[in-house]
């Protein structure tokens, strides 16, 4: 590191000091506390993303959020070029730079790992970094912190891409890297496309009760609401009324949302006995979780709940079935030698109860420790990997040979059966384009 590059990084550390008498920790949300404490964590974290982008010389992603928290948290996470999580093994690097104590020990730290790493910080090596922000009034101050760390490292360039929803952000980076348009306009049209595209497969008399196609929204009153009231004009053949979008003086995640709806299994405010017999669901506050619910008849304000166990239920349990017809050749002619393993994973605080149903549909359920990435890490070892949490946060995820498998097998079998074509372009569609939970209905 030459001394212009080192002047910089003292310069610039000596104007973020990190709170005294607290210690932070990257886990599986990045790191997470009250918004007062976090100027100095995000100036750090921006400076790692920075170098993380030109390690791999590929965009990154830095995302402003507390997700479910109270509206005076907030937290800051790094999205790896893959549109997934910052490698774990940067993650210890994560927890020494955010709680070094002076500038001169920041910069040993980062001047020890860019050698290890074999980083060049010349300016001739270009990095790029996205960055994204939930709605909470703390986002604007800390995203300048991240852009001054960022601006910290020679040839890293930020590029603030406002208010999104965590999936938006994670799904812009991933497209980013893999040369499409990058944009929240293009985001919701490939949403909006493959959402018409799936409608599209459900037979004429089924489309024919209307009932059925209503669902009320809860957006925690965060930037679901506010982006889904954008999407829900993209979309047919079905009709979304958003509450909570966050226009209305509520306050973020206060009696409202996916974590609140699934902890305490009551109506989320606004809800109530006029809602008897209409489809509910609650996004939390960066719209990456995701129950549905129904008001049930008796004037409680309890509900019943489709929690994240169920979702994955019903998940699994459809792509099984279009895996058994295609992979059932019967008399047709063609190479159909590959094999597509479906994995489900849960953690030990799934709802025993899901995972036996699972099993008893032949269902292979696998266990990993408690939080999102190692459920996410395990579920890539499978052609398929599906993993939820009872909290609504999950996804599912497709190996590129099972892909490519997938639409042989369609152009092969298009004509034999409708459940083919809803198969894949169901994978497909989720795989390439949704990434994570980005997708508000099932």
């Amino acid at each position: 590191m030459n001394e212009e590059q080192s002047s910089l990084l003292l310069k610039s550390s000596s104007l973020f000091p990190p709170p005294q008498g607290v210690k932070l920790s990257y886990g599986t949300a990045g790191f997470r506390a009250d918004a007062s404490i976090l100027q100095s964590t995000v100036y750090r974290v921006g400076i790692l993303a920075a170098l993380r982008s030109l390690k791999t010389q590929s965009v990154v992603g830095v995302m402003i959020t507390a997700s479910h928290n109270k509206v005076t948290d907030n937290g800051v996470k790094i999205v790896d070029p893959s549109g997934g999580m910052l490698s774990q093994e940067w993650e210890p690097v994560a927890d020494q730079l955010a709680n070094a104590q002076t500038p001169q020990t920041l910069l040993s730290l980062i001047e020890e790992f860019v050698k290890k790493e074999k980083i060049t910080l010349d300016g001739v090596q270009s990095g790029e970094i996205l960055l994204g922000r939930d709605t909470r009034p703390s986002g604007e101050f800390l995203l300048e912190a991240a852009k001054q760390g960022i601006s910290s490292i020679f040839g890293a360039i930020a590029l603030d891409l406002g208010i999104l929803t965590t999936p938006q952000l994670h799904w812009m980076v991933r497209a980013r890297n893999k040369g499409m348009e990058a944009t929240e306009s293009a985001y919701f049209e490939l949403i909006s496309s493959s959402f018409r595209s799936l409608v599209g497969l459900v037979p004429n008399e089924t489309k024919s009760n209307n009932a059925n196609n209503k669902v009320v929204v809860d957006g925690a009153d965060g930037v679901g609401g506010e982006k889904l009231e954008v999407l829900k004009n993209m979309l047919t053949g079905l009709v979304i009324e958003v509450r909570n979008s966050g226009k209305g003086g509520g306050l973020l995640n206060d009696g409202v949302g996916a974590d609140f709806v699934q902890k305490e299994k009551v109506v989320p405010r606004g809800f109530g006995s006029n809602d008897v017999g209409i489809r509910c669901a609650s996004l939390d506050g960066d719209a990456d979780r995701l129950v549905y619910f129904s008001v049930p008849t008796d004037g409680s304000s309890k509900i019943d709940l489709v929690d994240g166990d169920k979702i994955l239920s019903l998940f699994a349990l459809f792509i099984k079935k279009q895996l058994s017809i295609l992979t059932n050749d019967g008399n047709e002619k063609t190479n159909n030698n590959f094999q597509p393993r479906l994995g489900v994973v849960q953690t030990a605080y799934a709802n025993g109860a899901s995972t036996d149903y699972l099993k008893q549909s032949g269902l292979d359920v696998i266990f990993t420790p408690t939080g999102v990435k190692h459920l996410h890490e395990k579920a890539a070892q499978f052609d398929i990997g599906i993993y939820f949490e009872a909290n609504g946060h999950g996804t599912i995820l497709f190996s590129e040979p099972c892909l490519s498998w997938l639409e042989a097998r369609n152009n092969e079998l298009t004509l034999v059966s409708e459940g083919i074509s809803e198969c894949t372009l169901f994978c497909t569609r989720i795989n390439s384009e949704f990434y994570q939970v980005s997708c508000y209905f099932c």
